[in-house]
C-alpha cells in the first residue's frame, strides 16, 4: 500500500478522536453552564444526549479507523 494511504488514515482518525472528544466535553460543559442537567426537576434536553451519542461515536469511528490504519502496515 502506499504511504499516502496511511497517512489519510491517521489524519482522519484524528481529526475523528478531537471531535469525539470536544463533542462528548464540549456538550456535557455547556449543558452544566447553562443548568440543563445536575438541576432538580429539569430533564435534560434531547440536544444533549444527541451531542454526547455524536461524540461517543466519533470516537468509536476513530478506534474503527486506527484498526484500519493498523491493518494497512
Amino acid at each position: 500500500m502506499p504511504q499516502i494511504f496511511k497517512a489519510l488514515a491517521s489524519i482522519a482518525t484524528w481529526f475523528l478522536f478531537i471531535f469525539g472528544l470536544l463533542g462528548l466535553v464540549g456538550t456535557f460543559l455547556m449543558a452544566v453552564v447553562g443548568g440543563k442537567i445536575f438541576v432538580p426537576g429539569v430533564e435534560p434536553p434531547l440536544e444533549f444526549f444527541m451531542g454526547e451519542g455524536l461524540g461517543a461515536l466519533g470516537l468509536i469511528l476513530s478506534v474503527c479507523a486506527m484498526k484500519l490504519r493498523q491493518m494497512l502496515e
